[in-house]
């Protein structure tokens, strides 16, 4: 899985992992990495070739790119 979101909620993150599979992406719930900070502690780990910014809940609070170090890029900040 090459990208992570993080969200406000549980909530969000659920329903974005959903509208994630529905449009046929590999996505599952998950702990927050440590490096990253989320308010909810649940993530959504998804691959593919771009990181469907137009999938996540409204309640997102942020959409990385895992690089192949391990480190990740911040791509999207959501509103607070």
């Amino acid at each position: 899985m090459n990208f992570v979101a993080t969200f406000h909620t549980h909530l969000s993150a659920m329903l974005t992992c959903g509208s994630l599979q529905k449009a046929g992406v590999t996505a599952k719930l998950a702990p927050v990495p440590r490096v990253l900070s989320s308010s909810c502690g649940t993530c959504v780990f998804y691959g593919g070739a771009e990181p469907h910014l137009e999938t996540m809940d409204r309640d997102v609070e942020a959409v990385y790119r895992r690089e192949e170090t391990g480190d990740y890029t911040c791509l999207f900040r959501g509103e607070e």
